[in-house]
């Protein structure tokens, strides 16, 4: 997903320690970084495991880090999809 010039980059399969100050640190060896979100469970306050990366040019984060082991986990890393509404659909809800 494009915002403006920057792509937005999926992040999964993150320790569920790290830190977005650890995840920016990662990336920024591959160019500048905008923003790093990760995801929370609401229930539990917990990271989700996986987050989102900005950046301008994020062709070599995504070359250089998919499959990358981290904590003894193997990083995917890829341009982020569009959330399409299907998502928001209730599960009672007809197509």
């Amino acid at each position: 997903m494009e915002i403006g010039k920057l792509k937005k980059i999926y992040v999964g399969n993150l320790p569920y320690k790290m830190t977005e100050q650890e995840v920016r640190s990662i990336f920024e060896e591959f160019g500048s970084v905008h923003t790093v979100t990760l995801i929370i469970d609401r229930y539990t306050g917990k990271m989700r495991g996986f987050g989102f990366v900005e950046m301008d040019n994020p062709e070599k984060a995504i070359e250089g880090l998919d499959g990358k082991m981290v904590s003894g986990r193997k990083l995917r890393v890829n341009i982020a999809r569009e959330k399409n509404d299907a998502s928001k659909r209730k599960f009672w809800q007809k197509k």
